[in-house]
């Protein structure tokens, strides 16, 4: 909103700094420092309507270190999360983008998702909460949405072809050039590969190049995939005190970075990143939403004041699948998100395993003490403070070899 105020005063009467809102680094920063304020200041007040309207965790009995300590810690957390997004998206963001939209859209999509799971087992005492089937159902329905959107909307393309020295003098502001036409495309990028680029209608076009109108049935059902997978791996890692919001941080700081090289026609062709017009205003929402994380974790480090519940968890997931995929990173996921990745396998392995050794030996046996992975290290004693500090090293490490996929190939 705040874009297209300042835009008309530029215009119309000259105001002093009003062409600071051009640039996408200057907007980004504004973003930032008001999800921060939102979510310290204002997340207190939150926590504490949800403490009287008695929100509180009911906590199963795990066998855990501290576990009934937690016991009445107000959860729906992720309200604080989604309301210090949203607010300077609106405000600093450009709300015609496709991009924002879609990322709008997927923020308060897997919020009501969340918010519903939650309010079933604190309001209605249902321990199980909103039933599995209708969880997957609502990520495959964002899965369907984002899927579409990316494949069908005229607004999201790809330019194939760089900058030059001759004409970078002409590049906007916003890092946008009007040379070399912007084409639809199923292309995406590839890390550690020399020429990186890999298109999904390829799946199907070596049957016949004529299938290349019908890419959408490999494309789709991969976005669904992505996106249910990588909610699910947020949810199952927020499970101790500012892991999940932590490992995200980091996460969505390094999506920033790839968000605006991509959206930067220059960057782009000096880093050979495949350039992606509009794509660099995705780096205003990022900001905001690392942000929230960030302030988040003002209240649910150790000893947790919140949790974020599957309201903050799901959307987490959501809104970073489709980050990764509208700048054509998704094959960067296991990597980037390597966190929620190992959590999500400890869980596939130890319920394969347990089932496996049931049906061959009679009693089921296990890999880890307890999963997902970090109720492991839990389980052998260690405090989860220090899970939760080596877990960010780790996701640090993670980003740092996401990052020198720009130059390593």
């Amino acid at each position: 909103m705040l874009y297209y105020l300042f835009q008309y005063l530029e215009s119309e009467y000259q105001f002093p700094g009003a062409s600071l809102f051009q640039f996408i680094t200057f907007r980004a920063a504004m973003a930032i420092i008001l999800s921060l304020l939102i979510s310290t200041i204002y997340g207190k007040r939150i926590i504490l309507f949800l403490q009287k309207k008695q929100m509180g965790e009911s906590i199963r009995e795990l066998g855990l270190d501290g576990q009934s300590e937690k016991a009445g810690t107000p959860t729906m957390g992720g309200i604080i999360i989604i309301l210090a997004t949203l607010v300077p998206a609106l405000l600093f963001a450009k709300l015609d983008n496709i991009y924002i939209i879609l990322l709008i859209i997927t923020t308060l999509w897997m919020g009501v998702i969340g918010f519903t799971d939650d309010y079933l087992k604190i309001k209605k005492k249902d321990k199980e909460g909103l039933a599995g089937r209708f969880k997957v159902i609502g990520q495959v329905g964002l899965g369907i949405i984002v899927g579409c959107t990316m494949y069908f909307h005229e607004d999201i393309t790809i330019k194939e072809e760089k900058v030059n020295s001759d004409i970078e003098q002409v590049v906007t502001v916003e890092g946008e050039s009007d040379f070399n036409p912007a084409i639809k495309s199923t292309k995406t990028t590839l890390p550690f590969i020399k020429n990186n680029e890999f298109d999904y209608a390829s799946l199907i076009t070596w049957i016949n190049p004529s299938l290349a109108n019908y890419a959408w049935l490999v494309f789709i059902p991969i976005v669904i995939f992505i996106v249910t997978a990588v909610s699910n791996g947020a949810n199952l890692t927020d499970g101790i005190d500012g892991l999940a919001a932590g490992s995200s941080a980091i996460i969505v700081l390094t999506l920033a970075l790839f968000a605006w090289v991509s959206g930067n026609i220059v960057f782009s062709d000096y880093l050979n990143v495949m350039y992606i017009p509009n794509s660099g205003e995705i780096t205003i929402y990022v900001a905001a939403f690392a942000g929230a994380l960030v302030g988040f974790l003002w209240y649910n480090t150790y000893p947790a004041q919140v949790f974020m519940g599957d309201t903050g968890s799901l959307t987490i997931g959501g809104i970073i699948a489709v980050i990764a995929i509208a700048i054509r990173k998704e094959f960067l996921i296991p990597i980037v998100c390597g966190i929620f990745f190992i959590e999500i396998v400890s869980v596939m392995m130890q319920v394969s395993w347990f089932k496996y050794t049931k049906k061959k030996y009679g009693d089921g046996r296990r890999i880890f003490l307890m999963s997902p992975l970090h109720h492991h290290y839990q389980k052998k004693g260690i405090h989860e403070s220090k899970i939760v500090a080596r877990f960010w090293i780790i996701g640090i490490f993670l980003a740092i070899i996401a990052v020198i996929t720009l130059k390593v190939r």
